[in-house]
């Protein structure tokens, strides 16, 4: 920031100006005011004392120094959740039909729809809901925790305190329980004498004792992520306090190292000491034991793969490492499972082709077996049964036979009702004779048959008489009536052609006889003969 000088009228001038401003900053001296009393920074030229015309001195100078762009009416209220403004008794007009309140329609209508909505039935109408309207600024249009009532969370605390105390009662009541059961055992066994008795009470006594007092050892009040001091946190101590701290266990000053700063000690600290005994064994047990394994097998995979060209890294995707990790191994048992399977068909399995006997197995046995001088069992030992894989001797659908026991005409069937359907049920000797029946009248059908076939029957010439039956056997027409029928029913047929020759008085005879029919018949036009039209 570039000054302007200010010119003394000598040496001797600024030598006391210098001073006096030396006194001023160490409090010897008065501030020196300007005509309105107001103090005068030393550092700025007294020709800048005062901001120039065209700032404004009340406010910061600088866009960035202020709230640019704030306004007024901004707010930062949020709505009031559930409230209502008004209950009506009667259904307004341009309310909602189904819950009858007047600030939404029915196609927003939260309530449960109703059978027959408000707006028909005139009753429980629903009160308005309070409708507010914010203007929120940049910042309130993005806060995601505008409107939260943190009292809320309250409900979320008592709930969880609520489920810990209910878990260290269980497990208070868990240990007296055990307590009493284990006292009640001695005395019933062996009658305890009264200081056992007084040692069980004091232990009783002591789980009655709160968990807290029992597990002071786990809070340690500290001085936490600060070198100086800072915020107080509680930092869980693991150790119990009857364990016997590592560095303890042996006080040899060459054996192995402990570390304080890490807590650590990689080596064994007793390595003479019976390992069934031990409690502790180094820090470097826990690298060889447990999953610690499979994890550092699972990073030398990684290494391996990415050496390889593979994008693996444990580290940046260690769900893909795994998972690569996973089918690599997969892949490998199945690789060894062929690679046996080959070798196995290749050369054989002599493991599997020379089985030892079953005497030699079993080892010795009390069976007397009896052979002949060829070395084939003659006595001694029955005849083992092959059994199949299948199930055996299993009924169904009341049987008493297994399906396959019967063959007949190239069908499996049931042996107890002679049924050639799997499914079917039993019927027993009744559906034996039944079927036996069926067969019977099968067979003479069929015998009927040929027969009929060998005698053709005679084919006999039928009158068909005037009604379209056969005609009767008694049935005798008079020739000389059938001739006039014939005759008048040519007449008939000639007044039907040419309605001119029907007479004026037309006598009517309903009386039809067997004559007249067969006349009609006889001269009845049939359409589907193809000589018809060469009758007349």
């Amino acid at each position: 920031m570039a000054t302007a000088s200010v010119a003394f009228k000598s040496r001797e001038d600024h030598r006391k100006q210098m001073e006096l401003e030396e006194a001023r900053k160490a409090g010897l001296a008065p501030a020196e005011v300007d005509e309105d009393g107001k103090e005068i920074n030393p550092h700025i030229p007294q020709y800048m004392s005062s901001a120039p015309w065209y700032l404004n001195a009340e406010r910061p100078s600088l866009k960035h120094q202020r709230k640019w762009k704030s306004d007024p009416n901004y707010t930062k209220s949020w709505y009031d959740r559930g409230a209502k403004i008004y209950q009506a008794e009667k259904y307004r007009k341009g309310a909602c039909e189904n819950c009858g309140a007047m600030t939404h329609t029915t196609k927003s209508c939260m309530d449960r729809p109703r059978k027959v909505g408000a707006k028909w039935t005139d009753k429980n109408i629903a009160p308005d809901e309070k409708i507010e309207t914010f203007e929120l600024d940049y910042d309130g249009k993005r806060d995601r925790w505008n409107g939260y009532d943190a009292a809320s969370y309250a409900y979320v605390i008592e709930r969880y305190e609520a489920r810990d105390e209910a878990r260290k009662k269980y497990r208070k009541d868990q240990q007296l329980q055990k307590l009493e059961e284990k006292n009640g055992s001695q005395n019933g066994e062996d009658g305890v004498s009264d200081d056992e008795d007084n040692e069980d009470a004091l232990k009783v006594d002591e789980a009655k004792v709160d968990e807290s007092k029992q597990m002071d050892f786990a809070k340690v009040e500290k001085r936490v992520r600060t070198t100086g001091g800072g915020s107080t946190g509680t930092v869980r101590n693991l150790r119990i306090r009857e364990d016997t701290a590592k560095y303890l266990l042996n006080l040899d000053v060459n054996s192995a190292h402990y570390d304080p700063k890490t807590r650590s000690m990689r080596e064994d600290p007793l390595p003479d000491m019976d390992p069934n005994e031990k409690f502790y064994a180094g820090d470097n047990q826990n690298r060889v034991s447990g999953q610690a394994q499979e994890f550092k097998q699972l990073n030398i995979h990684a290494w391996e793969a990415f050496d390889k060209g593979h994008d693996v890294h444990m580290q940046a995707a260690p769900s893909q490492a795994e998972l690569l990790y996973k089918n690599y191994k997969i892949n490998k048992e199945k690789l060894k499972s062929q690679v046996k399977e080959t070798i196995m068909d290749k050369y054989g399995n002599a493991a599997d082709e020379e089985q030892l006997p079953r005497e030699l197995l079993l080892g010795q046995s009390e069976r007397e077996v009896e052979y002949d001088r060829a070395g084939r069992i003659i006595k001694g030992q029955e005849q083992a049964l092959p059994k199949s894989k299948y199930e055996e001797d299993v009924y169904i659908n009341n049987h008493t036979s297994v399906w396959g026991s019967w063959w007949k005409d190239h069908q499996w069937g049931y042996k107890c009702c002679k049924q050639i359907i799997r499914n079917s049920y039993c019927t027993g000797a009744a559906g034996i004779e039944a079927a036996e029946a069926a067969a019977d009248l099968m067979r003479a059908n069929i015998a009927r048959k040929e027969t009929a076939e060998e005698m053709p029957a005679q084919m006999e010439e039928k009158k068909l008489a005037t009604w379209g039956t056969d005609v009767p056997d008694d049935l005798v027409l008079d020739q000389k009536l059938l001739a006039e029928a014939l005759k008048k029913e040519d007449g008939r047929k000639r007044e039907e052609k040419d309605e001119r020759k029907r007479k004026y008085n037309v006598k009517w005879n309903d009386q039809v006889t067997a004559e007249d029919m067969e006349a009609y018949r006889m001269k009845k036009v049939h359409h589907d003969d193809p000589m018809k039209d060469f009758l007349n």
